[in-house]
């Protein structure tokens, strides 16, 4: 038997999944993985406000390691500006959580440890620091992964 107009939207609505958090069903599972992310990437978050606002704090002079800001290398200046404004962007979207706030802190992470590889006096990278930011990152990513499948 055919089915009229009603009867196939009202099924397709039945099996549309809502973009809206609260109209999602709930995982049956112990621990909802898409929780642990958000407050995963909150607390990250709030180490990149930090790490962003050191940035500021040597542009403004308030701590410099070595001399005044002006007075050093033009690429010395343009590294820590673009610390200064991707480790705040990243923060802001990390702390919403959201998708583009992901990305930038992995951008700004891959910069700063090829930056740290290859222009040492420039950006400290040192092994403890390397270690860090790549264990984050595994952390970050297998979340990630446990949060997509959890929909699933």
């Amino acid at each position: 038997m055919p089915r009229t107009g009603s009867q196939s939207s009202a099924q397709a609505a039945r099996e549309y999944l809502s973009d809206r958090i609260e109209e999602r069903p709930t995982p049956q599972g112990f621990m909802r993985w898409s929780f642990v992310l958000t407050c995963f990437m909150r607390i990250v978050a709030i180490l990149w406000i930090m790490k962003g606002l050191s940035a500021w704090a040597v542009i403004l002079g308030i701590w410099t390691p070595i001399g005044q800001f002006e007075a050093r290398s033009t690429g010395y200046q343009a590294t820590i500006i673009y610390f200064a404004l991707i480790d705040l962007i990243a923060a802001v979207g990390l702390w919403m959580a959201s998708t583009w706030g992901g990305i930038m802190w992995l951008l700004a992470v891959m910069s700063h440890l090829i930056l740290a590889a290859f222009f040492p006096g420039i950006v400290a990278g040192g092994a403890v620091t390397v270690a860090f930011f790549l264990t984050l990152m595994a952390v970050y990513l297998g979340i990630s992964w446990l949060a997509a499948r959890e929909g699933h």
